[in-house]
């Protein structure tokens, strides 16, 4: 069987616990990513330049197409004035209650 690259992370995500259904361990980062944008009022080209990267990149991370570094992970925290245990915060009760 074939799987797209975005399907292979996917698989490599989830876990399955004796009878339970599927559960995927890495919450979705994009939405998260876009609420604390949303926060900042800042479009995606705003955060982009703050981040010297491509507006197009922001997209595919916001859309789940893309997983973000360690590394780009503590720049968006920059980049947003917020602090990466606050965005990790977010992961984690997606997490817990998803």
């Amino acid at each position: 069987m074939k799987y797209h690259l975005k399907d292979k992370a996917q698989k490599i995500a989830t876990v399955y616990v004796g009878k339970m259904p599927k559960k995927t361990i890495y919450p979705a980062f994009g939405p998260i990513m876009r609420r604390f944008r949303h926060l900042k009022d800042l479009t995606q080209d705003e955060l982009a330049a703050r981040l010297e990267i491509a507006p197009s990149y922001v997209s595919r991370l916001e859309s789940e197409i893309k997983k973000p570094s360690i590394e780009m992970l503590f720049r968006l925290a920059d980049a947003l004035e917020v602090p990466a245990t606050a965005i990790i915060a977010e992961m984690e009760k997606e997490r817990r209650f998803t």
